[in-house]
């Protein structure tokens, strides 16, 4: 997979986690993941912002809880504005909430947090210096953002309005966020992608920014981030050997392996395997209970 030097508006850009330790953050990250950090805060800063790295490219990052947050571990998703300022006006008007005003982060680019009308919590990045995610799509770095949602009739409403983005059926088990236009951006990265997935047997899934995930029962609205991996199984025995927590135990899915896991300080992810003879799998209720 080539290596990504930048996003188009509306496309999820860039993942972080905030953590009460980031020093143990790196440690289990490292281990499970082979990445490679720097901390990449100016030197004398109070706090610590590790950017994870894979053959030098950017996958992650990791920081501390920001202040008068709740000390609590969460993965972090950001998607990409050509102005943080004009979007948050847009979230404004759609329903949504601010958590976070529009602010400068050194000379990487410039941020806001919001909610959508759910209280779903997401991040939007207007790029600078930096420009998102370098490696995707690879054993250790981000597959895919998500979206669990309890009214998918009003997140339409709000995500279309803030985004552009519209609910794209993919065969008879899965539905997602696309955008119109984004398929055309990524057959210029990687001449043929769009027949490739047609062949596959999921035309129009170029467009797909992000997926859409039933909300389970007690759980509230959230965004998630999915890694890809070699192995699903390997992958939740090394988290638990490593002090995390298997959530949701390996199973099968429509093209995937997957099992949802925590780190060591709560923060939950998803850990998805490629498997094109699982094409028409379909997970349990049981197998679902604790996504």
């Amino acid at each position: 997979m080539p290596e990504r030097d930048g996003y188009i508006a509306g496309v999820s850009c860039w993942i972080d986690t905030t953590h009460p330790d980031p020093d143990a953050a790196v440690t289990f990250y490292g281990g499970l993941f082979g990445w490679e950090f720097e901390d990449v805060m100016p030197p004398g800063s109070e706090g610590k912002y590790f950017i994870a790295r894979i053959r030098g490219g950017d996958v992650a990052g990791i920081g501390p809880v920001p202040e008068g947050a709740p000390p609590m571990a969460v993965w972090n998703t950001y998607v990409q504005v050509e102005s943080a300022d004009e979007t948050a006006a847009k979230v404004k008007v759609a329903g949504g909430a601010t958590l976070t005003k529009p602010f400068e982060v050194m000379d990487a680019g410039r941020m806001a947090v919001f909610t959508d009308p759910e209280g779903a919590v997401f991040c939007v990045w207007e790029p600078k210096q930096h420009k998102g995610a370098r490696v995707i799509n690879e054993h250790g770095a981000l597959n895919f953002n998500g979206l669990a949602t309890g009214d998918l009739e009003a997140a339409k409403a709000f995500y279309g309005s803030v985004f552009g983005w519209r609910v794209l059926g993919v065969g008879d088990n899965f539905q997602a966020w696309a955008l119109s236009g984004y398929g055309d951006h990524l057959e210029q990265l990687q001449p043929g992608n769009r027949q490739r997935i047609a062949e596959m047997g999921a035309p129009g899934f170029e467009d797909v920014v992000a997926s859409i995930e039933p909300l389970q029962p007690g759980a509230p609205p959230h965004w998630s981030v999915t890694f890809m991996v070699d192995g699903a199984d390997e992958i939740a025995k090394k988290a638990t050997e490593l002090g995390g927590k298997v959530l949701v135990a390996p199973f099968d899915a429509p093209w995937v392996r997957m099992t949802v896991l925590s780190d060591p300080q709560g923060a939950t992810f998803i850990a998805s395997q490629f498997v094109p003879e699982n094409r028409d799998a379909q997970p349990s209720q049981e197998s679902m209970s604790g996504a």
